[in-house]
């Protein structure tokens, strides 16, 4: 299940996407345009070279998010019908699982199960795309709030395991 914690982040970030883009968008605006006031007091910082540096960051920023926006889509799409659904209505729509469960007529074990091979087969489009786990901790590694969800997906999972384990452990000693 490790893996799945790639797919789960990303999925999860989506809906995010767009309006962090606009908001990039807004900041490039609103730099360039202060750029025309230059005071004594802010001279180093509003140096030509110093606002076309952080434009520019802003503007790689932007076409990250975009590219991973696209890649989710080419994922998604290469995914089996269902498997998709079931991540869009549960990561990208934000549904509760029950809910989704119902609405494809899933019990609740089979729904999470079903969950799980469809977080795989978005892992596996993602690798046929060229993007393994590896690539996409490379691939974002300026988005720290992505890695902040990524952490906390394992932190979670981590906490779910020691909670097996010490539920095994306690009927193994009973």
């Amino acid at each position: 299940m490790k893996n799945n914690i790639w797919a789960k982040t990303i999925l999860s970030v989506y809906r995010y996407l767009e309006r962090i883009c606009d908001s990039i968008d807004k900041m490039v605006e609103t730099k360039a345009m202060s750029s025309f006031y230059v005071y004594s007091s802010n001279f180093a910082e509003s140096s030509v070279i110093n606002i076309a540096d952080k434009l520019i960051a802003l503007t790689e920023r932007k076409k990250t998010l975009i590219n991973l926006k696209v890649l989710v889509c080419d994922a998604l799409k290469k995914c089996d019908t269902t498997n998709a659904q079931i991540l869009i209505e549960k990561y990208i729509d934000g549904d509760k699982s029950n809910d989704i469960a119902q609405r494809h007529g899933l019990p609740q074990r089979s729904y999470f199960r079903k969950l799980g091979g469809a977080e795989s087969d978005f892992l596996q489009q993602m690798a046929r795309l060229g993007y393994r786990e590896e690539n996409l901790s490379n691939f974002l590694a300026g988005e720290k709030w992505i890695l902040e969800v990524y952490s906390r997906y394992s932190k979670e999972e981590k906490e779910d395991i020691e909670f097996s384990d010490n539920k095994i452990n306690k009927f193994a000693i009973s």
